[in-house]
């Protein structure tokens, strides 16, 4: 073992074993898919049946239900998957059976039916299970006898992630937004199956690394549960007792069916828990009951314990809590500033603004991209003649992103604006909330709700026709007074977009099958202008990434200063600076009218925000489950601390879901004002409680 050990790191790529970087490929594929699949699913559940890129107009509500479950079970089946991974069937095969299952879901969501969305949504979170605890266990392996470069190892293992992330959510995003969802899903389902290849054809590079385990390894794991806090006295002293098990098991089914029955009740109409006890829900109830129990196993556990090593599990059990606040205002970037950006974000440039932007877009692309190809070129150089298949995959996968990449940024170079002008009926007049007055322009012109006249439009006697005129942009020459037809392009029928045969002939096949209007209009050119983008939905959630990338060594070095804050400091630091993110979105949107959009200055600087919370809790989590919680606990808690993020994961969704009941309430900017005040309030008071938990931390730093 130790000669292929040290023959495995002789091929070394920048420093690391030539095998590190082949994880890394393979997670950035597989965070490429899925990211990519992860940015669309709302947008498209709620996007209106009829129009531009029709989806199937759910409620916000239904969808988040949905999108907030799988994210939710997405942290729940690693816990099982490593299990089986660590006593079964080893790290390498659990990767390759959990992306093949992914590949599968992806490609079951490109059918866009019913059942392949909800059937490639479980492959997803299946396959997510075998494949997500699986790669940093390899890497633990790899460097077991060279710790000292393992912080290393995982920093740019971390940068695969966040590529990955990055490139999805942006082509994936723009595939899906210009051309169709299917194409979205399908590219995420092309990249993950292709990564899956070239990580099975680099078996020759890693040896028995990640193999599957002899039983002589099963039952050293099974004696040495956890890190440096595991010793034989804590396991004796504080076995699993039936009634724990039955805890777990009981706590664990509640959980799941709470977690299938809020989409299969909002979608479906059908009730897991048809009962109400007093005034309360059936669901609610068991949610209750299950954390009632929960919190009994928990501390009935901890209470078994000597009192120093108690106070540090209480510490870790309270880090876990407000861990909870973070990731439902976090994670709404999956779901309501998803619909925030489509809906209410004015996201078309035109002239030397656009022209700004696609220099921009394409440094942040291309400059990434560069970097990523001579990581694959040193790869190669290093490993073609040991693993030439998994090199030639790669290749494949980069000559393809690459395509991708050069496709968009032509398209958006190529893209003209036009003013097109339509008719349409004048309507009633819009009057300003406030001053209870009719609005009007800038030029000081009265302003009407308009309707435009479509293929369908019946115009009734006396009704006032005008001809309306708006902007499109195509990467198409249309001539002036050229005859066109246009489509809206999202919900509120505010923008318009140009449709080709193809795309006519789906809009009436759509009015046909829906039984409405199908939206077609005909327009005349007017005006040739300059070049004009749309931004996509999808773009804005690739600052995350970008910001990450972007500010990481800094935090890093931060952290290693003599400035390094407590573990509560950088929680209170996360939660507070997250707020500040949202509070920009409520001062940005307040006071808009219904139909004004709001600047992308606002949305560019929520998320730089947000990240920057992002890079300050993220130290903490996990890196507390060694130092804080003894060795027959290590499991449990690290099932726990998942569970944390799983229930912000899914309370996020169900918050983020009542953006439209909120805003025809109040207003969008109330909406942000709840994720400004809940994260603020969580932060500061743990930093209310930092002398209490320096104390129960007992000189844990």
């Amino acid at each position: 073992m130790s000669d292929q050990k040290s023959n495995f790191f002789d091929s070394q790529v920048l420093g690391h074993p030539a095998g590190l970087f082949v994880l890394f490929f393979t997670e950035m594929w597989e965070r490429f898919s899925f990211y990519g699949m992860r940015v669309l699913l709302v947008n498209f559940l709620t996007m209106a049946v009829i129009g531009y890129n029709p989806g199937w107009e759910w409620s916000a509500e239904n969808a988040t239900a949905l999108f907030g479950t799988y994210a939710g079970l997405l942290y729940l089946t690693p816990i099982l998957g490593g299990i089986i991974a660590d006593k079964l069937i080893g790290y390498r095969w659990a990767v390759v059976i959990g992306a093949l299952i992914m590949t599968l879901g992806h490609v079951s969501m490109a059918l866009e039916t019913e059942f392949s969305l909800y059937f490639g949504l479980a492959l997803l979170v299946i396959g997510t299970g075998f494949f997500k605890p699986t790669m940093t266990s390899i890497i633990s392996e790899m460097y077991k006898d060279t710790p000292k470069k393992k912080d290393g190892a995982y920093t740019i293992f971390y940068m695969g992630v966040n590529a990955g992330a990055f490139f999805g959510m942006m082509l994936c995003g723009y595939l899906a937004e210009k051309i169709g969802w299917s194409y979205g899903f399908g590219l995420a389902g092309v990249f993950m199956l292709l990564g899956t290849l070239q990580f099975w054809l680099s078996k020759p590079l890693f040896g028995n690394i990640g193999e599957v385990p002899s039983k002589i390894e099963v039952k050293k794991s099974s004696e040495v549960e956890g890190g440096q806090n595991s010793s034989k006295e804590s396991t004796a002293v504080n076995p699993f007792t039936m009634v724990d098990k039955f805890l777990i098991g009981i706590t664990s089914v509640i959980g799941l069916l709470y977690l299938l029955n809020d989409p299969i009740s909002k979608i479906a109409g059908i009730n897991l828990f048809p009962f109400i006890i007093g005034s309360l829900a059936g669901e609610y109830f068991a949610v209750l009951v299950g954390l009632g129990l929960f919190l009994f196993l928990v501390i009935s556990r901890i209470f078994r314990y000597d009192r120093i090593t108690r106070d540090r599990m209480i510490a870790f059990v309270i880090f876990a809590f407000f861990t909870v606040f973070f990731w439902l205002s976090f994670e709404q970037g999956a779901t309501s500033l998803v619909l925030f950006a489509r809906d209410s974000v004015d996201r078309v440039m035109t002239g030397d603004a656009a022209i700004t932007y696609n220099i921009v877009n394409t440094l942040l692309t291309i400059i990434p991209l560069l970097f990523i190809t001579w990581v694959l070129v040193l790869l190669w150089k290093k490993t073609y003649k040991t693993i030439p298949g998994s090199n030639i995959v790669l290749a494949i996968c980069f000559a393809g992103m690459w395509g991708v990449v050069g496709w968009m940024l032509n398209r958006d170079f190529n893209t003209i604006s036009y003013d097109v002008s339509y008719s349409a009926i004048q309507g009633s007049p819009i009057m300003d909330d406030e001053t209870k007055k009719q609005q009007a322009d800038e030029e000081g012109n009265l302003l009407f709700e308009y309707t435009p006249i479509t293929e369908n439009t019946e115009v009734p006697e006396g009704a006032i026709l005008v001809d309306k005129v708006t902007s499109i942009g195509e990467p198409l020459e249309l001539d002036k007074g050229s005859e066109i037809s246009l489509i809206a392009m999202n919900n509120e029928g505010t923008v318009y977009g140009y449709l080709n045969e193809e795309g006519v002939e789906r809009a009436i096949n759509n009015g046909v099958k829906y039984k409405r209007d199908n939206g077609v209009i005909k327009a005349e050119v007017l005006k040739i202008k300059d070049n004009e983008v749309t931004i996509t939905v999808s773009w804005f959630s690739i600052l995350n990434s970008f910001f990450i990338i972007a500010f990481a060594s800094i935090f890093s070095k931060w952290w290693e200063s003599k400035y390094n804050p407590s573990a509560t400091g950088k929680y209170a630091l996360g939660l507070i600076i997250m707020a500040i993110g949202f509070g920009l979105l409520a001062y940005g949107s307040y006071g808009i009218q219904a139909g004004v959009k709001v600047s992308m200055v606002w949305l560019v600087f929520a998320y730089l925000f947000h990240t920057l919370g992002e890079l300050c809790i993220s130290p903490v989590g996990l890196s507390y489950v060694s130092k804080l919680v003894p060795g027959r606990m290590i499991a449990f808690m690290f099932g726990m601390w998942y569970l944390a993020i799983a229930i912000g994961n899914k309370l996020a969704a169900v918050l983020g879901g009542q953006i439209e009941a909120i805003t025809e309430k109040y207003s969008l900017s109330v909406f942000f004002l709840i994720f400004t005040i809940i994260p603020a309030v969580a932060g500061l008071l743990i930093l209310a409680l930092s002398p209490v938990m320096k104390r129960l931390m007992h000189g844990v730093k």
